[in-house]
């Protein structure tokens, strides 16, 4: 769910602008999935560009602010939201800690790096949104541990159908920066891409997993 329309735009305009975005219709990015898609998004780029970086810290610090006031700790879900959950924490003056996809297999063997105490409320930091599923799992290793989840903010989501059910199943609030609809709607304002274009991107929206080129 996306809080304020303005940041919403102002992200969207931003990701394009850095290339974070990559937009490329004519031929489409192979996920990990096994999904095909027009579009790819890589949110790390934005940790190159400082005026940036700090925008989309405060945005993110005054949504956890606002819709959880402060909590206990901040996580970042490794590895996309490592640096950003990070810089989040440093200015809301809050401990860091991170949420690796599953516990090493080697030294401490941890799954959670950092110190995080039983109870600790606790809001999640995310770099993206697909399906949910990576996200999802870093929530429960860390209830598992004894944190109390109040919430999740990302930078940016698709919009899945599937991830909506998967976080209502899971009872996590999830609110993002910008999401697709408005990013797309940036890219075809700015002129980013073709009108042609702009169609295939909503095309594609519609049923992910099954499209083709």
């Amino acid at each position: 769910m996306v809080l304020n329309k303005d940041t919403a735009k102002k992200t969207a305009e931003l990701l394009l602008q850095i290339n974070a975005i990559k937009l490329n219709p004519e031929n489409p990015f192979s996920w990990a999935s096994g999904w095909k898609s027009p579009i790819y998004c890589d949110n790390r780029i934005i940790l190159s560009y400082p005026p940036i970086r700090n925008y989309v810290r405060e945005e993110i610090a005054k949504q956890v602010e606002e819709l959880y006031g402060k909590p206990d700790v901040i996580a970042g879900v490794a590895t996309g939201a490592i640096g950003i959950g990070m810089l989040v924490a440093d200015y809301l003056g809050l401990p860091f800690i991170y949420v690796r996809p599953e516990a090493k297999s080697h030294g401490r063997q941890n799954q959670i790096e950092g110190t995080l105490e039983d109870g600790q409320t606790v809001v999640v930091i995310e770099d993206l949104i697909s399906t949910g599923k990576s996200s999802l799992n870093a929530v429960k290793a860390l209830e598992a541990s004894g944190a109390k989840i109040k919430g999740m903010v990302a930078i940016f989501t698709y919009g899945f159908d599937v991830a909506t059910e998967n976080f209502k199943e899971n009872n996590i609030e999830l609110h993002t920066l910008s999401d697709y609809e408005n990013l797309v709607e940036r890219a075809s304002e700015t002129n980013y891409i073709k009108e042609e274009q702009f169609k295939t991107l909503l095309e594609w929206k519609k049923n992910p997993s099954q499209w083709k080129q």
